[in-house]
């Protein structure tokens, strides 16, 4: 079978299909890291949803034992929920990097395609796509995929771009995903995971950047600059 018609097929066995339980575990599980847990206000705004709907959600996954959940506090996974979670997260990075790597779509096409994708597949299916892609440990975007157990692969320390210093030259190994836009500019200006590019200038001003990629020489912005994560040459 023609590999866009495979995908088409999967695509449009979604349209009756209710994903809202996997976009918000996923999207808690994202924050899992934040002291205190995602707050119901910034879960909407993530999902561009109302804080009703949050709120409704919550009750729901809190019944089914996979959120700690009470007003006004952080929500947090509980053990079942994170691993529930941790599935999905496991599905739509292998589903990105297929996407990448064998379909040929660029990175900032990926996340969307990815997002449909994960829902209709099976374990056996990602199981089978984990292992035509040689069994990768990270996505197009540098995030770390989960292996059928659970285990993530053991990560660098990343620093935020912002963080660097005039004069350092430093690797990329992962950047932001929130923004398709972000992600076709940073392809624009030919900044990809495992570059290298130096620091040549920081305005106090604005604390925007002067960097050189391939020799290259442009200007990014300190929010551009903190979405892009790197280690130092040396590390």
């Amino acid at each position: 079978m023609d590999l866009t018609l495979f995908l088409s097929i999967l695509k449009l066995s979604l349209v009756m299909r209710n994903i809202s339980k996997e976009d918000y575990l996923s999207t808690i599980y994202r924050h899992r890291n934040n002291e205190g847990g995602i707050k119901a206000t910034q879960l909407a705004e993530q999902l561009e949803i109302s804080n009703a709907a949050v709120t409704d959600m919550m009750k729901k996954l809190s019944r089914d034992g996979l959120v700690n959940y009470a007003r006004y506090k952080g929500i947090k996974l509980t053990e079942h929920g994170e691993s529930y979670a941790r599935n999905m997260i496991r599905r739509h990075r292998i589903w990105e990097l297929f996407l990448q790597r064998i379909v040929g779509m660029p990175w900032d096409k990926v996340h969307d395609e990815a997002e449909q994708l994960e829902h209709s597949s099976s374990d056996e299916l990602i199981n089978r796509l984990e292992e035509i892609l040689d069994y990768p440990q990270f996505d197009p975007h540098g995030d770390p995929i989960p292996d059928k157990n659970g285990m993530l692969p053991k990560q660098k320390k990343l620093i935020p771009l912002s963080l660097i210093k005039t004069g350092e030259m430093v690797e990329v190994i992962r950047v932001n995903d929130f923004d398709n836009s972000f992600l076709n500019y940073l392809s624009e200006i030919g900044l990809e995971l495992n570059k290298k590019l130096l620091v040549k200038n920081i305005l106090d001003f604005d604390k925007s950047m002067l960097i050189s990629i391939d020799k290259n020489e442009m200007n990014i912005s300190n929010t551009i600059a903190a979405n892009i994560f790197v280690v130092r040459e040396n590390n």
